[in-house]
């Protein structure tokens, strides 16, 4: 149904019934599913912001579906994912603590299993001090800090829940948040977020979880070694310390893991490069958006939604697009090796900051960067060192929209105060960026602004690098999920370039630890029990 956003839900289900042509007596319940805003014709008349929702209907009569199926409605069939697994005494270790594993892990508890899961960085408490320090005082942690440590690198995000991915266990995976403490509101919401802030308690709540179930989380321990023989591994190395024996591990190690890739590599898995994107954070006045997506008679409607927005512009040979959209949130120091520059955005639950940001990246593939599988990580590790300021330590390069476009660099004349917390010099990210980087940036946000009056403010304020979008390798698995190379190796995630999000990555987290109890300990698939 599309109706004026001030419509409440019981108008918004009456109109769903009188446009079916439905009758109250013919239904047995009805509620509202999902809700986004349509502010595409937004103008001076009234009502023409509009809310898109989704209306679920369940009949007395069969045949009154059938009826409406046959005049177009849908069936709703998104289903319910119950997880099952086969119970039997496998070691599975689980390697990284973000989604993908904390999923894996729960899943995995909740059927009898006893995970052991390796987070290299410090749980919640730890980590956020850690993090904070940096911000603060310039002192980097690289083992714990916002791409390492309890909840993976979304923790430090706006908490997004959208996925592009069709599958039932998406909506496992929101009614979990739910249940661990997100808000109930993302249920309904089409472009659902928990914020840093509300993050944070699920993921604790979620630990506790598996480890109530028998589980087991051991942070500041990470995976630096696995023993293998007969493409198998038989043990996993933690701090080059001690070995813990192995019938699977699952390897959810997120994108920033790129030493813990190198030596996967070297164990045996195949791994390849893989297209990605880099580019810079771009930070606007967040009521100047508002009024750019829903007009300057915004204040007739109620409760709408933070403005945010997602575009994209394909050149020759490029793409630029926004990325990781962050409403009322700020631009935060992101490094995970010392003497580099990395910028994410960030934004709590209520997006109630000044200023709103958003990545705008350029794609960039084998062809930019290199055919060897490493390649990638080089061109990110190239890009964070050179934006590195030895004599402003962590600070990041910074210019003015209209600095950038003329090349004349600049931090005076902004029309918003920077939320980067270790300040910014002035550069025009000459020697940061390929030459081919810095001229589709100029492209991409030159076509932005006629698609979003926002972008054509020159006083907006550029920080770069933006580097950590998704990883630069994919390491290859087979249709029963286990690596190429490694028969009892798991490669799940964003890490292994299987995912891209929150949800993306916790629908692989499942899938891995479905795969993972199918194997035999001689690795392959468990053969089926007899039953006499």
């Amino acid at each position: 149904m599309k109706v004026p956003w001030n419509t409440d839900d019981e108008d918004l289900i009456k109109a769903a019934l009188k446009n079916a042509g439905l009758k109250k007596g013919d239904i047995k319940s009805a509620h509202i599913y999902k809700i986004s805003v349509d502010a595409r014709k937004r103008d001076h008349k009234c009502d023409s912001i509009k809310k898109v929702a989704s209306v679920v209907v369940d009949f007395h009569d069969k045949g009154i579906e059938e009826n409406l199926i046959s005049k177009g409605f849908k069936s709703f069939g998104e289903g319910s994912y119950i997880p099952s697994l086969p119970r039997n005494k496998r070691a599975i270790i689980i390697a990284g603590f973000g989604p993908a594993g904390m999923f894996a892990g729960l899943v995995l508890s909740e059927n009898g299993y006893n995970p052991i899961i390796l987070e290299r960085g410090g749980e919640m408490s730890d980590r956020v001090t850690a993090v904070k320090s940096f911000w603060e005082d310039g002192i980097l942690n690289p083992e714990s800090n916002v791409q390492f440590g309890e909840g993976g690198a979304g923790t430090f995000s706006d908490g997004k829940l959208t996925t592009r991915i069709n599958d039932s266990r998406v909506r496992y995976i929101i009614e979990t948040l739910v249940k661990y403490g997100a808000p109930s509101e993302i249920l309904r919401f089409a472009k659902p977020h928990i914020g840093t802030d509300r993050l944070r308690e699920v993921v604790i709540n979620i630990r506790k979880a598996i480890i109530k179930n028998g589980g087991e989380v051991r942070f500041n321990s990470k995976l630096t070694g696995v023993k293998t023989e007969l493409r198998r591994i038989k043990s996993v190395v933690v701090n080059d310390e001690y070995e813990l024996p192995c019938d699977a591990l699952i390897a959810a190690i997120g994108h920033s893991a790129h030493d813990t890739v190198k030596m996967l590599m070297q164990a045996g898995a195949d791994i390849e490069g893989k297209p990605f994107s880099v580019g810079v954070r771009i930070e606007h006045n967040q009521e100047a958006l508002n009024a750019a997506l829903y007009g300057e008679n915004r204040g007739r409607y109620k409760n709408l939604p933070v403005g945010e927005y997602q575009l994209s512009r394909h050149f020759e040979n490029h793409t630029v697009y926004s990325f990781c959209m962050c409403p009322g949130g700020v631009v935060v120091p992101s490094s995970s090796d010392c003497e580099t520059i990395v910028t994410n955005g960030m934004s709590f639950y209520a997006r109630d900051g000044e200023n709103a940001n958003s990545a705008v990246c350029v794609s960039v593939s084998p062809e930019d960067f290199g055919n060897n599988p490493l390649d990638g990580m080089e061109f990110i590790k190239r890009i964070e060192a050179a934006a590195y300021n030895p004599k402003k330590p962590y600070s990041a390069p910074g210019t003015s929209v209209l600095g950038f476009l003329s090349g004349k660099a600049s931090l005076s004349s902004l029309s918003v105060n920077p939320t980067y917390s270790r300040g910014l010099y002035e550069s025009d990210f000459t020697g940061i960026f390929p030459e081919f980087i810095i001229e589709n940036l100029k492209s991409g946000i030159k076509a932005f602004s006629r698609q979003l009056s926002v972008f054509g403010d020159g006083g907006a304020v550029l920080t770069a690098p933006e580097t950590r979008t998704s990883s630069p390798v994919r390491v290859l698995r087979t249709e029963e999920l286990h690596a190429n190379g490694i028969t009892n190796l798991f490669p799940c995630g964003e890490g292994a370039g299987y995912a891209g999000g929150i949800v993306s990555a916790a629908v692989d987290g499942l899938k891995c630890a479905e795969g993972a109890t199918k194997i035999g300990r001689a690795g392959g698939r468990l053969a089926p029990q007899k039953i006499f």
